[in-house]
């Protein structure tokens, strides 16, 4: 495969640019809480300059994320957008955490990695802090969990980290980087 033919891939037809844009603007303005000071005209401005990052938040979305503009903190003019589906993303769940973890992993194996997936789509994962930031935006899974970045000190030593909230209460746990459950995915964030 050529690189022009992997960039033609990640290239959205001016129909899905108009409903991923459509469908982004009305998110937006529904939860204009989260960014009150900023003005949908100028989001899509910068969207439509950057074919690239449309691309990734249309995976965002196809995977279920319902990605929305979130003021994270930046101090870069960056648009931060973040999956904000109440439930982890339905299209990136019952994923292991790395691809070295897909690798050891002689059975059973998963069809992907949460690492590997950002990577594909664009997006980074979220660390920790970040999730707890999300977290007060809104009440984020309750039934399911995310894998969010790892330290290295805990990966080299085969582990990952994953939070949910339970009891109004955001947790974060361990578990091998190998595992996979059906209640677990991941939350990505999209610089713009």
């Amino acid at each position: 495969m050529t690189t022009n033919s992997i960039e033609s891939d990640k290239q959205l037809s001016v129909e899905q640019r108009d409903e991923l844009l459509n469908t982004l603007k009305a998110r937006f303005e529904k939860n204009k809480g989260c960014h009150p000071n900023l003005e949908w005209v100028n989001v899509e401005a910068r969207l439509e300059a950057h074919p690239d990052k449309l691309w990734s938040l249309h995976e965002m979305e196809k995977t279920g994320g319902e990605p929305d503009l979130v003021e994270l903190h930046s101090e870069k003019g960056e648009y931060i957008f973040v999956d904000c589906s109440t439930e982890s993303p339905k299209g990136r769940r019952s994923v292991c955490y790395d691809q070295a973890a897909l690798d050891a992993r002689k059975e059973n194996k998963p069809k992907h990695s949460a690492v590997q997936m950002c990577i594909e789509m664009g997006i980074e994962l979220l660390s920790e802090s970040q999730y707890r930031e999300l977290q007060q935006l809104g009440n984020f899974d309750m039934k399911t969990s995310s894998w969010v970045l790892t330290p290295d000190k805990i990966r080299q030593r085969g582990g990952a980290i994953f939070c949910d909230l339970r009891y109004d209460t955001v947790f974060m746990y361990h578990n091998g980087a190998e595992s996979y459950y059906a209640g677990r995915g991941f939350r990505g964030l999209l610089r713009v």
